[in-house]
């Protein structure tokens, strides 16, 4: 086991290394992050040329990613191009993104387990039909504009048929949000709902999929038929044999996965006006800030890298017959 771990945490390391450093010069070489100070006329070419040596724009890239580097590896995430602290803003950003991809995995791996496991029961029946045809429109719609008719339908005509606002459609909190513990959750829930229900709505479709098709191959194997020759309880043969075997290729699939909410978050956060992570990305892309950009790839390939070794554990847990060499 430790092994295993040692050569995984290798390989992740070398590949955050790469894309690391395929990042860093694309966004070197996208455009001018003095763009903006250029446009000004008041400022002087000396002020200009003062703020580009400041920023080691005057450096090659490849030294400039060296002491990025360097700085990265003491915890220091340098300044943006407007002169914030990166390491602050991304602690600021991180909050407000897992609140919502937190949220949304949970709600997702729920409802798909119970959507793929009944299907596979009950298959072709009334509600398997149905769930799959809901999932095919789950991943045919786009996610951007699920999220404009979720604030049109699921909100704004909600919350002026009950009269008060209970769902919001910006931000992720009110403004300078106070008052006690029960009203900042409610608050907090209101924001979060519909971002969630956007975001969701793929993962489900997938993985329901994936799990109904992975729970009919276990309901046909022979130790299914050996468990309730011995009496076993329909219930426990279906979830103690059948649901924990089903789950085992599953949690591969979830640990892949999971890059892609923080992937979808980027979208959502736009639609729903959330300043997270992914909104992060954008700004810092925009004004060609590599130290953003670059923290944002460090967290997100991070936590892919635990989740898919999380999941690598888990496949070991659910199936003892698994061994780590």
């Amino acid at each position: 086991m430790a092994a295993f771990l040692l050569r995984r945490l290798l390989w992740a390391v070398l590949l955050v290394f790469a894309a690391s450093v395929l990042v860093f010069v694309l966004v070197a070489n996208a455009g001018d992050p003095l763009a903006a100070l250029r446009n000004q006329p008041d400022v002087t070419r000396e002020v200009i040329e003062a703020r580009r040596h400041e920023m080691h724009l005057d450096r090659p890239v490849m030294q400039r990613y060296g002491e990025w580097l360097t700085r990265f590896v003491r915890g220091d995430l340098g300044k943006s191009v407007g002169g914030s602290d990166v390491r602050e803003l991304l602690w600021a950003r991180l909050q407000v993104t897992l609140r919502m991809v937190t949220t949304a995995t949970v709600i997702a791996i729920g409802i798909s387990v119970v959507l793929g496991a009944t299907g596979a029961v009950r298959r072709d029946s009334a509600f398997d039909r149905g769930a799959r045809l809901v999932t095919y429109l789950f991943l045919a719609l786009p996610i951007f504009w699920v999220g404009g008719l979720l604030k049109e339908y699921a909100a704004i005509r909600l919350n002026r048929l009950l009269g008060h606002q209970i769902i919001f459609t910006v931000g992720e909190a009110d403004p300078n949000l106070t008052g006690g513990l029960f009203h900042r959750l409610a608050n907090y829930s209101g924001h979060l709902v519909l971002p969630t229900i956007t975001l969701v709505l793929a993962p489900i479709a997938v993985w329901s999929r994936y799990l109904r098709s992975s729970m009919l191959d276990v309901l046909g194997r022979d130790y299914m038929r050996t468990a309730r020759a011995k009496g076993l309880s329909e219930t426990r043969v279906v979830i103690g044999h059948g649901l924990r075997n089903a789950l085992i290729p599953l949690t591969t699939l979830l640990g892949l996965h999971f890059g892609h909410l923080f992937a979808g978050a980027v979208i959502v956060e736009r639609v729903f006006s959330w300043q997270g992570m992914g909104q992060m990305l954008v700004d810092g892309v925009v004004t060609v800030d590599t130290n953003v950009v670059l923290a944002w790839l460090m967290v997100t390939a991070t936590t892919v890298t635990v989740f898919n070794l999380l999941a690598d554990l888990a496949y070991g847990w659910l199936d003892p017959r698994v061994r780590y060499d």
